[in-house]
Formats: C-alpha cells, sequence, structure tokens
C-alpha cells in the first residue's frame, strides 16, 4: 500500500515560489527549499523533481496567479484603462516592502538566457501582456483616443519595455517613486501625442 503524503504539496509549492520570488534561483539552496518548505528532501524531489523543476512550476504557478489581460480588456475608454494598468504597476512595486520586483522580470535577468524553457516561459509571458496592451490601443485608435497614425503594436511593445523597468527599478532602487510615476506620465504623453 502506498504510503500518504505528510504534506499538501500545493501549500509547499506556494512556499517554494515566494523563496525563489525573493532569493532567485541560484542564491536558493535545495537546503534552504526543504527548511523553508518544511518536507524532507526526498519529498521535495519524489513530489516536484530537482530544484529547477520545482522553480519551473513555481514560475507558473505566479504566472497562473497573475492577470494582465482582465484589466486592459474591459469595455468603454480604453487609454484610461491604460493609464490605471501603469499606475496599478507602479503602485504594486512601491507596495512591495521586500522589493521583490517581479518573478518573471527576475527570471530573465537571472537565467532565461541559459534555459530554453525557462526562456520560453518569460517570452510566452511578456507576448501575452504586449498582446493585451496592443488589443487595448488598437480599441484606442479605433475610438479616437489616439491619433490614427499611432501603431498600437509599436505603442504595445514601448510599454511592455516600460513596465519591465518599472519592476526593474521597483526592485533596485530604494526609491523609485518619482522616476516610476515621471516614467508613466511621459509614457502616456507618447501614447496621447
Amino acid at each position: 500500500m502506498a504510503r500518504s503524503k505528510e504534506f499538501d504539496p500545493d501549500v509547499a509549492l506556494q512556499k517554494a515560489l515566494e523563496l525563489f520570488w525573493e532569493r532567485g534561483y541560484e542564491a536558493t539552496s535545495m537546503a534552504d527549499l526543504v527548511e523553508h518548505l518544511g518536507v524532507a528532501r526526498a519529498s521535495v524531489y519524489a513530489t516536484f523533481g530537482g530544484k529547477r523543476e520545482l522553480y519551473l512550476r513555481a514560475l507558473e504557478r505566479y504566472l497562473a496567479q497573475r492577470d494582465v489581460v482582465e484589466p486592459l480588456a474591459q469595455p468603454g475608454h480604453a487609454l484610461p484603462a491604460i493609464r490605471a494598468f501603469l499606475d496599478a504597476y507602479v503602485a504594486e512595486c512601491l507596495a512591495d516592502g521586500l522589493r521583490r520586483g517581479c518573478m518573471v522580470v527576475n527570471t530573465a535577468v537571472e537565467f532565461a538566457a541559459r534555459d530554453a524553457a525557462v526562456s520560453a516561459k518569460v517570452a510566452a509571458s511578456w507576448a501575452e501582456l504586449e498582446t493585451a496592451l496592443a488589443a487595448a490601443l488598437v480599441r484606442a485608435r479605433a475610438q479616437g483616443e489616439i491619433p490614427a497614425e499611432k501603431d498600437p503594436h509599436a505603442l504595445a511593445r514601448f510599454l511592455l519595455v516600460l513596465l519591465q523597468g518599472v519592476r526593474v527599478l521597483g526592485r533596485a532602487d530604494p526609491d523609485p517613486r518619482r522616476r516610476l510615476r515621471d516614467a508613466v506620465d511621459q509614457a502616456m504623453n507618447v501614447v496621447n501625442i
């Protein structure tokens, strides 16, 4: 008869996500995970595989917990929704007392270029965000909120890069408040002109 697990894998995965998000992949040892999860090393391996597999599962969970499409897909005027979305990114960064940043950006900076599976997850996340921004900008142009000659897809790429920079400054700058708010103001000026 198979022995039942003595821990909740879902809770352990959430704890692993939090530890990886705070420390990163390289700075988190298997011993750190075992201690933080309160689970025997053998159980971690049996349930999740190795550290890399656990990291990938944690990254997948992080991505599943974030909904970037819904706030931008609301009916009505698109520009206020885009502005609110950018402001929410800034507010989230400013409220992050641990200065963890974004796990996707942290992952990209740390090792996405060295690992095809990780790189694919990062690229898919960024593509989803860019697509949501582009759809909102297409709607804004169709509603006359932005000039007809504006390229919604180019603007979406611009805003994607801005948002990733917001995440980096939110993590690295001890007081990014003014920089981040000014950046959002300037981005909206670029979109509106």
